[in-house]
C-alpha cells in the first residue's frame, strides 16, 4: 500500500517523525521500520510478568493526516487473539483514539496492548489444572466415525488446556476434524463468553455453538472428532455432530433427555439443567 505524503499536512509529518523517534528510543529493537516512505511501522509486544508468555505484533500505517484528522491504520497479528478478545481489544484502541483525537497515540496503543497481554497471561495462569475430559458414544456412518468429548471450563485459558490434552491423544490428533464450541458464563457481567471452531468442517462449529445456546448450557466445552471415511455424507454429517454433542451433554448431566426432545421438537418450554459442573 502506497501512502503518499500530502504537502498540506507538513505539521502532521513533523509530528509523526517526532513520535517515531520517541518510540524508537523507548522500545529499541522492538520497534521496526518496514517502509519509512510509506509510513509503515511495526512493534513486537510481549508481556513481562506471569508464567504464560504471550506476544503480539502491531503493524501501523500512518496516513498523511495523522494525527490531526485520521487514526493510524493498524493490524494486530497474534495467533491466540480471536473472537471476543479481538473485539474487546479493538474497542479499547478505538476508545483511546476517540479520547485523543488530534494527538499522537501510538504509545498509548502499545501500552494498552501490553496490559491486555499481562491480564490474559495472568488469567491463563490462574486457570489451574487441566479440566477433566469425558468421552461420549461413537457414531459411525458410511465409514465416517464421530466421537464427542466434553470438559467443564470456566476461563478461556482452560479451553486451550483441554485442546492440548485432547491432541496429546494420537487417535484424536489424527482425526480429520476436531470441531469444538464452548460457553462460559461471566457472573460479573451477566453475559456469556463463547466461541467455536470448524477445523475445516465448514459451518460445523457454528452449528455446534448454536446447539449449546438453545440447550442453554454454560461453563462447558464440547469437541466432536470426525474421522472421514472417504464417502461424502452431505448434511448428515451435521446431524451426527450435533447428536454426538447432545449425547455427551446428557451423559454428563448438562441437559436432560427430556430437554433434548423438547428442543428437537420445537414445542414446550425448556428448563435449564441445574447440575453444577
Amino acid at each position: 500500500m502506497e501512502n503518499t505524503f500530502n504537502p498540506d499536512h507538513a505539521e502532521d509529518l513533523q509530528s509523526q517523525i517526532e513520535e517515531v523517534e520517541a518510540l524508537s528510543s523507548i522500545y529499541g529493537d522492538e520497534w521496526c521500520v518496514i517502509d519509512e516512505a510509506s509510513r509503515i511501522f511495526c512493534i513486537q509486544i510481549s508481556n513481562d510478568i506471569g508464567d504464560t508468555k504471550l506476544t503480539a505484533c502491531l503493524q501501523v500505517i500512518l496516513p498523511s493526516d495523522y494525527p490531526s484528522s485520521s487514526p493510524p491504520i493498524y493490524q494486530i497479528n497474534a495467533s491466540w487473539l480471536r473472537g471476543l478478545q479481538r473485539v474487546t481489544l479493538a474497542n479499547s484502541l478505538e476508545e483511546i483514539y476517540v479520547e485523543n483525537v488530534g494527538e499522537s497515540l501510538l504509545y498509548l496503543w502499545v501500552e494498552t496492548i501490553r496490559e491486555f497481554l499481562r491480564e490474559k497471561s495472568q488469567s491463563a495462569g490462574a486457570d489451574g489444572e487441566v479440566p477433566p475430559v469425558k468421552h461420549g458414544s461413537i457414531i459411525t456412518d458410511r465409514r465416517s466415525t464421530f466421537q464427542p468429548h466434553l470438559a467443564p471450563v470456566t476461563a478461556p485459558g482452560q479451553v486451550k488446556m483441554v485442546l492440548d490434552k485432547l491432541y496429546g491423544n494420537k487417535k484424536i490428533a489424527s482425526a480429520t476434524h476436531n470441531i469444538y464450541a464452548y460457553r462460559i458464563f461471566c457472573e460479573d457481567r451477566q453475559s456469556f463468553l463463547q466461541d467455536c471452531e470448524d477445523d475445516g468442517e465448514t459451518a460445523a462449529g457454528g452449528r455446534l455453538l448454536h446447539l449449546l445456546q438453545i440447550l442453554d448450557v454454560r461453563n462447558v466445552m464440547v469437541v466432536v472428532s470426525r474421522w472421514y471415511g472417504g464417502i461424502l455424507l452431505g448434511p448428515d454429517r451435521f446431524k451426527h455432530i450435533n447428536n454426538c454433542a447432545r449425547g455427551v451433554l446428557v451423559q454428563e448431566g448438562y441437559t436432560s433427555s427430556a430437554e433434548e426432545a423438547t428442543t428437537q421438537g420445537g414445542k414446550g418450554k425448556k428448563t435449564r439443567s441445574k447440575k453444577a459442573k
